[in-house]
């Protein structure tokens, strides 16, 4: 069955490399970031492990967790790990899961769920589909899917700005309009009426439309 947003994220036990984890007791009550690379010592992934390990501190001051999952075995994660911070001046400060029997990236549809075999013998081409970013809330619902191309590094400051955009969402009843940023205007969802807005918004909001309203950022 395919995944989508605001499906539980399913659980699972993994080795990783800092132990045995079951996934939803070590999510808790965080918000999370699972994201999956195809083989390691990708020259992609390898920028991307480095980068997601500078941001980590911004991950952290949101109460969320990151965790990356290639299907190779952990102690190959790590031997990767040292080429990590060699070449990108970042050590990897997040677990890495093992999914050699590749359980974790069918149970989250990466692969098909009839694939067989282990990781043994297996290319990043033949895994090119394993290149998926998960957002999860504390509510262990899926909150984003995002599947990208081997050649295309991903863009983790847009994931960043996206957690913002769900934190300040889901905490008061607005959404974020086209590229926005922390700080800039929002709008005021369909939802809240004229009549609630007045009450959340005594300094009052600009109408462009009936259904479009901005209005300053709540703190």
């Amino acid at each position: 069955m395919a995944l989508r947003i605001n499906d539980q994220a399913p659980n699972f036990r993994a080795q990783t490399t800092a132990g045995e984890i079951d996934f939803h007791d070590w999510l808790g009550d965080s918000w999370a970031i699972l994201f999956s690379h195809p083989k390691d010592f990708t020259p992609v992934c390898t920028t991307e492990l480095g980068y997601v390990a500078k941001l980590k501190p911004e991950f952290d001051k949101r109460n969320c967790k990151v965790i990356g999952l290639s299907i190779d075995p952990v102690a190959d994660h790590s031997k990767w790990a040292a080429d990590i911070e060699q070449t990108q001046g970042h050590a990897v400060n997040f677990p890495m899961i093992g999914d050699t029997d590749l359980k974790v990236a069918k149970t989250y549809n990466m692969f098909p769920a009839d694939l067989s075999g282990t990781s043994e013998g297996r290319t990043a081409m033949t895994n090119a589909t394993v290149r998926t970013v998960y957002i999860i809330g504390p509510d262990k619902n899926i909150k984003l899917m995002m599947t990208y191309p081997m050649t295309t590094g991903r863009n983790f400051d847009e994931i960043l700005r996206v957690l913002d955009s769900m934190q300040l969402t889901q905490k008061h009843q607005v959404a974020t309009p086209v590229n926005w940023q922390d700080g800039d205007d929002v709008i005021i969802v369909p939802a809240v009426s004229d009549e609630q807005a007045k009450e959340k918004y005594p300094s009052g909001w600009q109408t462009l439309k009936p259904y479009l309203r901005i209005v300053k950022q709540p703190q």
